[in-house]
């Protein structure tokens, strides 16, 4: 009944988006105007939408004694694909509205330290939602079931991590369409997470995954999630937590593809173990990162919208580490800069 929840959900979030859009008006022409001349419409409207909206980047900033909070426009420069940008907004971005979406792991692996991510987890959205802020949840194993739905209720949210179980039985149908009987579908999760769920919010978005990066079994791979959350404009987190004993004492080996996936997106791993206190830790860093977020806004010079990704890279002043997204899709609806 979840997944079945989940699809439903999703088909709601799929439907098309030319709400969003402006359409022409259905009269006549507009009487004259005594305005300057304007640019001469060469008949790519796609083109001159891109030319006045704006890519949006979020990024914290830190240096060996931490967050940094005080910098200024003029601090800081954006390149895309190596070329100057003009930033036209600098703002740091703490009181605005934000869309997390927690991701949990629940397949067998995670059997021992699920009541550490619970219990955690729900602290977590207790001291950082708002009334203006949104969460939904989301648990995957062998199959992505969406266990609660927008809400901005941490009540109701830890309602829904409490009564989140280990599933290790046969799949009873993804909402993928992925009929294979066993496996972690975390990069199903991702994608159905960031597309789905976030591509169509705006504001900050980002996603916290719970997991010991095991993956096994997903239609989608670590790319086209990875892309998903960029075109999303989603920064994702990813807590690395691992029962040691569930492997034997061995190497788990999703450490190396949870990294791209996190830093390509702005986001990063923190590898917890099975510690719950290092876990609270983590939960602490992700609400300090939130509330030192900068926000930067520029119009790309390369005006074409041919949906190819635009690599980004922000500097600030010399010893600060930035933290942002390596990159965005130069797509036409404009889904990918989140405008």
């Amino acid at each position: 009944m979840r997944s079945l929840l989940l699809a439903a959900t999703l088909c709601l979030a799929l439907a098309p988006t030319l709400h969003a859009q402006e359409a022409p008006s259905p009269g006549g022409p507009p009487p004259p105007s005594d305005a300057a001349p304007q640019p001469v419409d060469i008949g790519d409207v796609q083109t001159l939408k891109v030319n006045v909206n704006l890519v949006n980047v979020y990024f914290s900033v830190r240096d060996k004694n931490g967050f940094i909070t005080s910098l200024h426009k003029d601090d800081c420069s954006i390149y895309e694909d190596k070329v100057l940008q003009k930033t036209k907004n600098f703002t740091q971005e703490k009181n605005l509205p934000l869309t997390i979406g927690i991701l949990l792991d629940t397949s067998g692996s995670q059997i021992h330290v699920l009541p550490l991510e619970q219990q955690s987890g729900a602290e977590f959205l207790k001291d950082v939602l708002t009334p203006k802020d949104e969460a939904f949840l989301i648990s995957f194993d062998i199959n992505v079931n969406l266990l609660s739905d927008y809400t901005n209720s941490p009540r109701e949210i830890k309602r829904s991590i409490d009564s989140a179980e280990i599933n290790t039985g046969a799949s009873s149908g993804s909402v993928t369409g992925n009929s294979r009987s066993g496996g972690t579908h975390l990069y199903d999760a991702v994608y159905l997470a960031a597309h789905d769920k976030l591509r169509q919010e705006a504001g900050r978005k980002i996603l916290v995954l719970l997991t010991d990066g095991g993956e096994q079994g997903s239609e989608e791979t670590l790319k086209s999630a990875t892309e998903a959350a960029q075109k999303a404009n989603a920064i994702i987190y990813v807590i690395l937590i691992a029962d040691r004993g569930f492997y034997g004492g061995g190497i788990y080996t999703g450490d190396r593809d949870m990294e791209r996936l996190a830093t390509e997106t702005g986001g990063r791993v923190i590898n917890v173990g099975n510690d719950g206190k290092r876990l609270e830790a983590a939960f602490d860093q992700i609400q300090d990162e939130l509330r030192t977020q900068y926000l930067a806004s520029f119009t790309p010079t390369n005006a074409k919208v041919d949906g190819t990704f635009r690599t980004l890279n922000l500097t600030c002043q010399p010893g600060q580490k930035i933290q942002a997204r390596k990159g965005y899709y130069a797509l036409a609806d404009s889904a990918g800069k989140d405008d």
